[in-house]
């Protein structure tokens, strides 16, 4: 009996113990993996609260928070205290937070585009009311004026703002037309390449906007099949401009409100993309990002709304600059009002820094150097005039939080832990939360002052951390080689539990190795992650290598493949097969590639030409021919 009682103890003990298996069940079919992540959150104007949607078995709410202690203070809003209110999607705030502009009914268009029907609520009042009439169908890219006496939105291709004091609907454009005019919004490559689709600006004041229109009218029709869940699908029908062929003609427009007055910027007859425009410091004044179609050529035009009294604007160049291969787009450009002109990133001494440019476009200073790149900008401090930015400091692998004073030059590194970091700025510059993970641990979300000095851990993911342990993950672990050209690459590798240096294993690369996306990253992979694991744990090597042309190594290297895409990242590729061959463990004539976009692209391509390299590919959503991609990319 008393042999019995122990074998039955033994035998629970190995079942508390035992690993869970990974499963493709278990990791894209159910909540196992559930992870906390950071979203959503909105600061205040005092900088010391945010706001947060929230639903639970009442409705919808609006809570408001306090950043210091993390206690909700009570809602803002409740759908409960309203009629007839649908499931609101998103919100935002007037500038003066006295009104709020809730979304609902929210339709995809394209990646990054919506439309929805919009109800405006004022807080002093509770008065609620649609923002336009819903029989004239959903709107887009509503938007408070500064003053938050207005709101601007697209309908139907056409750009309206509605005066709340009068509840009068002014419409800016009437030549709006599906597949023909684009007014207030941008058209499809333009969202797809350049990452936005709003496509009209408030000046400060609000006395003008400014604003795109597409006339794309010339641009060649292409068809989808949508299915959507019916057995037969509609063809969706839309203006896509594959490489080589013709864009859409692209005009900037100036629109004096209560004036009825647009007025155009004359941005010359030679073809060109107009990726960004921004109003500077000066109400009146609209900066223009004007580039060549090669974009090698990019300059920043300025626009007097107050210097034509007829149809037409005639800007001046402030800014050039031009390279031999391409000029990376960004959102880097802040204007000063101290009257001592803006700061902009530029890669001019072969990696991307911030410089300081006086209104003519001569450098005053150069605020970061050094061999490694500025991500991006993250916020600037008018008071502390502090410009706050990620950058690759610490490795191409790595992304870190940095602030560098205008004034003194002097930098400070704010996230403390190394890996992926995320920064997100309350208003005023008091209080910032630090989202950070690395390659083998999930995020966690940290609240600093301004000073730096730690607040509050707002989560750490434990439940998730706790739920991976009884997986028992294998480390990733990063690794760098250089290629039979002299380049060096980095890579990284997981290897099966109870990994044997004696014996042979096979190996699948995952890859993207195209322009904008780095896979070799000190982050956490998420649910791709689990399933590497889970060939891991079958007994393959899943490893990573990012080839020429990927980003935070320089100009030169994300530049090199310039009017050659795949060309350099397949020898690249190849390379890192014939690398991996060379270790002792694993299998040279069992090496896998899978790839989506265009790392599908990338695969097919290692098939064709490493074919002696390449035991077999998974090429998802692959490009085939270049012929068929689109203008911009």
């Amino acid at each position: 009996m008393r042999f019995l009682s122990f074998s039955i103890l033994f035998f629970l003990c190995l079942v508390l113990n035992a690993q869970r298996e990974w499963t493709n069940e278990e990791i894209w079919y159910s909540t196992t993996f559930s992870s906390e992540y950071f979203s959503g959150l909105r600061s205040m104007n005092d900088g010391a609260h945010y706001t947060r949607l929230e639903t639970d078995r009442s409705g919808q709410s609006i809570m408001k928070y306090s950043y210091s202690s993390g206690e909700a203070e009570g809602p803002i809003f409740r759908s409960s205290d309203v009629e007839d209110l649908p499931t609101i999607s998103d919100y935002s705030f007037s500038a003066n937070e006295s009104k709020l502009l809730l979304a609902t009914e929210m339709e995809s268009i394209y990646r990054h585009s919506r439309k929805a029907h919009f109800f405006l609520y004022d807080l002093e009042s509770k008065e609620l009311s649609p923002l336009s009439d819903h029989d004239k169908g959903k709107v887009r890219l509503a938007e408070y004026s500064p003053d938050g006496s207005k709101v601007a939105f697209v309908r139907d291709n056409d750009l309206y703002y509605l005066d709340l004091s009068d509840g009068t609907e002014t419409q800016v454009t009437d030549d709006g037309e599906m597949n023909s005019v684009i007014n207030g919004a941008t058209d499809w490559v333009y969202e797809e390449e350049f990452g936005f689709d709003k496509g009209y600006e408030w000046s400060k004041s609000g006395n003008f906007i400014a604003f795109y229109r597409f006339d794309e009218s010339q641009v060649r029709t292409f068809q989808m099949a949508m299915y959507g869940g019916q057995l037969y699908p509609n063809q969706y029908t839309f203006k896509y401009p594959k490489a080589g062929e013709r864009n859409a003609d692209v005009s900037i427009h100036i629109h004096r409100v209560g004036t009825g007055m647009t007025q155009q910027v004359d941005l010359g007859q030679e073809e060109h993309y107009v990726p960004r425009i921004k109003w500077s410091d000066k109400d009146n004044m609209l900066c223009v990002m004007r580039m060549n179609r090669h974009q090698n050529r990019m300059e920043l035009l300025m626009a007097d709304a107050n210097s034509a009294r007829g149809p037409i604007i005639t800007p001046y160049t402030f800014f050039l600059e031009e390279n031999e291969t391409y000029l990376e787009v960004t959102d880097n450009l802040i204007f000063m009002k101290d009257n001592s002109g803006f700061l902009m990133t530029s890669d001019r001494d072969g990696f991307n820094h911030i410089y300081h440019f006086d209104r003519k476009g001569k450098i005053r200073r150069q605020l970061t150097s050094g061999d490694w790149d500025v991500i991006e900008f993250e916020g600037f401090d008018t008071e502390r005039n502090t410009v706050y930015f990620t950058s690759s400091e610490e490795g191409a692998t790595e992304k870190n939080v940095y602030s560098v004073s205008v004034n003194s030059g002097r930098k400070q590194r704010l996230s403390p832990q190394d890996g992926y970091n995320q920064v997100y700025f309350s208003k005023g510059f008091n209080n910032y939360i630090i989202s950070h993970s690395d390659a083998n641990s999930p995020s966690d979300a940290v609240l600093y002052d301004s000073r730096g000095k730690k607040v509050r851990t707002l989560f750490e993911n434990k439940a998730l951390k706790d739920v991976l342990t009884e997986f028992e993950p294998q480390p990733k672990e990063f690794f760098s080689f250089t290629t039979e050209r002299g380049d060096e690459l980095n890579g990284w590798m997981i290897k099966p539990k109870d990994f044997d240096p004696t014996k042979k294993y096979p190996v699948l690369l995952a890859i993207y190795g195209g322009p904008g996306h780095n896979t070799v990253t000190n982050s956490f992979g998420g649910r791709n992650y689990y399933w590497h694991q889970l060939l891991a744990s079958k007994g393959y090597i899943v490893a990573s290598v990012d080839p020429r042309g990927t980003y935070y190594r320089g100009r030169d290297f994300k530049n090199s493949t310039y009017m050659q895409l795949g060309n350099l990242e397949t020898e690249d590729m190849i390379s890192a097969a014939k690398h991996l061959s060379s270790m002792k463990y694993i299998d040279g004539d069992r090496i896998g590639m899978q790839g989506w976009s265009f790392g599908g692209y990338l695969t097919s391509s290692c098939l064709m030409k490493g074919a002696e390299h390449f035991k077999m590919g998974i090429a998802v959503a692959p490009v085939t021919n270049w012929r068929y991609y689109d203008t911009i990319y």
